[in-house]
């Protein structure tokens, strides 16, 4: 194992014409019902989308990934209000703990489009718990509580059979069969696993850490382990982990395997690791706004001064999301120059950063300002800024099949 900074005391807690079409404020919920008959399908007929899953709403929304219009939406919490009911007292009590701590109730952590473009995986936050939907109909396929309290960040696996999530206070993430829902396996993980990512040829699963962030900056110390864990696919086994100093927030590895940019806890930008010697080889500070120059470390939604990384395509650029100040940033990762920054009304909350397929584009959700904004990572321009449900949160990239949209909600989200 190879250490990042020093080791952490382990703490288990569980409390152009393109731009002309769609204009800079993105579609409105009329065009984008007019629209859902435009778009460019793939080779196999499915349609790229960007599937962006509304926390508080408890919606997932669709946005066509090349005209930017929001093709509707899927209410993947019908059952919600029932499944609270049949908690019993631990699970009540964790569920509030939860709910507390992130400052209200998150019901839709993660969603990703199965290959077929037919199902969605739902990892739904404080009801911790996984559920799989028809989109056709609507209909919940399949759901799976995970242990402990809380659901996080997911992962689909290449050939779509395993979803893997993070079950945050049990400190561990657990693999789910798609096809059933069923629990078949799980790995141990650092303190409050939180990002699962496969590896470009699908053998490695990344999974990383970010502490207990309801403790305060000056008991960093005992927020618990920042750990990266690298999982075998198939076996589940640990084949290498690495520690650091802060909490692992939004972060991408490129292809070979030994380069990461991450966000990190209360950093004001992100930084470059290289995993083969586990070394950090680069900080890339980005300006404060006014707005977030005024706030202290303690008042950082959840420990994140910067929540929210992206690559480019050619992993030449970064998309970087000031959550505490309130802009986006497209930067270069050979001198960390900025090629171009876009803004966002104070309190927009930028809070997730993901790549269009192509690596062209970076969708960066808006939380409290229930947008997405669409980024061209050549220009370092805004695009589009598509109207989804109540604050957004992950992002993903998927292709879905055309036939279905006719189940989706006509309502952004």
């Amino acid at each position: 194992m190879r250490a990042i900074g020093t080791l952490r005391t382990a703490l288990v807690l569980t409390g152009g014409a393109l731009l002309l079409a769609v204009g800079l404020n993105g579609p409105t919920a009329g065009a984008a019902q007019a629209a859902t008959g435009a778009g460019a399908a793939t080779t196999d007929g499915l349609r790229d989308v960007i599937v962006v899953g509304n926390s508080q709403a408890g919606t997932v929304s669709f946005i066509d990934a090349h005209t930017f219009a929001n093709l509707g939406s899927l209410n993947v919490t019908a059952d919600a209000q029932q499944r609270i009911s049949q908690m019993d007292p631990v699970q009540w009590a964790g569920f509030q703990t939860v709910t507390s701590v992130e400052g209200g109730t998150r019901w839709v952590d993660d969603a990703q489009l199965s290959p077929d473009g037919r199902r969605l995986y739902v990892s739904r936050g404080n009801l911790d718990d996984v559920a799989a939907y028809d989109i056709a109909t609507g209909v919940q396929i399949w759901r799976t509580r995970l242990d402990g309290f809380k659901a996080d960040h997911a992962a689909l696996s290449p050939d779509g059979t395993r979803y893997v999530v993070s079950a945050t206070t049990a400190q561990k993430a657990e693999v789910l069969d798609t096809a059933t829902g069923a629990v078949v396996g799980s790995f141990p993980t650092g303190t409050y696993p939180h990002q699962n990512d496969y590896s470009a040829d699908g053998r490695y699963i990344y999974n990383s850490s970010i502490g207990v962030t309801s403790l305060p900056q000056s008991l960093e110390w005992a927020k618990g382990t920042f750990q990266l864990t690298k999982v075998d696919a198939q076996s589940l086994k640990v084949v290498q982990t690495w520690l650091f100093p802060h909490g692992i927030r939004p972060n991408s590895i490129e292809s070979d395997g030994r380069t990461m940019f991450t966000d990190l806890s209360y950093l004001n930008g992100f930084a470059r690791f290289d995993l083969g010697t586990g070394q950090q080889v680069h900080t890339y500070p980005m300006p404060y706004s006014a707005a977030g120059a005024a706030l202290s470390p303690d008042s950082y939604p959840q420990n994140s001064a910067h929540h929210g990384l992206a690559l480019s395509g050619n992993d030449s650029r970064v998309c970087d999301a000031g959550t505490i100040d309130d802009y986006a940033a497209i930067v270069r990762v050979s001198d960390g120059t900025t090629v171009g920054t876009v803004g966002y009304p104070t309190g927009s909350l930028p809070y997730w950063a993901t790549s269009s397929a192509d690596g062209s584009l970076c969708f960066v959700s808006l939380s409290k300002a229930d947008a997405v904004s669409v980024i061209d990572y050549a220009t370092g321009t805004e695009l589009a800024r598509t109207p989804v449900g109540a604050f957004p949160q992950r992002e993903r990239t998927g292709a879905i099949d055309p036939a279905v949209l006719r189940g989706l909600s006509p309502a952004a989200g």
